[in-house]
């Protein structure tokens, strides 16, 4: 006897939203949406950003941000994104944005943030497995034709206006 489901695409009852039901045992297979969660480093007036070694949109710039894993706080998973593609430790300050890319079924978390010294002489971020390079830029010397994606954008310049006219947030999308 298979033990394999078979799933049909019908809305269970007592619910709303058309869902993959196994029609032997009732299991509903509920697909939700992905957490992201990243940060826009700040040190000494500069940002950090990443060039991305991975797909979609190897070698573009973007913020160390990438999906919350399970079980994991969301401050948690920023500071371990950016640990994992900047080798880089952070204070993580005020909730910057919340992103909704319901085309990707994503919601974006993002927070301000600061290097800390590692100290010793140790370097304060450097080059992760996710990344091609990594490097801190003045903000009037982004690379702004090379940045991954929108929300990147929307990013870098909520943080621009929390910069000049203080804390707001957060922030969102019209979309």
């Amino acid at each position: 006897m298979s033990t394999e489901k078979q799933f049909d695409r019908l809305v269970p009852a007592g619910d709303t939203h058309v869902r993959d039901v196994c029609r032997t045992c009732g299991f509903v297979d509920y697909q939700n949406p992905r957490i992201v969660v990243g940060s826009v480093v700040r040190h000494e007036g500069k940002v950090l950003l990443c060039r991305r070694a991975i797909e979609p949109r190897r070698g573009f710039w973007t913020v160390p941000a990438g999906y919350l894993e399970l079980n994991e706080k969301p401050e948690d998973g920023a500071r371990r994104e950016a640990r994992e593609e900047a080798l880089a430790d952070l204070e993580l300050g005020q909730l910057l944005a919340i992103y909704s890319v319901p085309h990707l079924s994503q919601v974006q978390l993002i927070w301000r943030a600061e290097l800390i010294d590692p100290g010793a002489g140790k370097a304060l971020y450097g080059v992760g497995e996710e990344s091609l390079e990594v490097e801190l830029f003045d903000w009037n010397k982004l690379p702004v034709d090379e940045i991954a994606f929108p929300t990147v954008h929307w990013m870098l310049g909520h943080e621009r206006e929390v910069m000049e006219k203080g804390y707001a947030g957060p922030f969102g999308n019209a979309g």
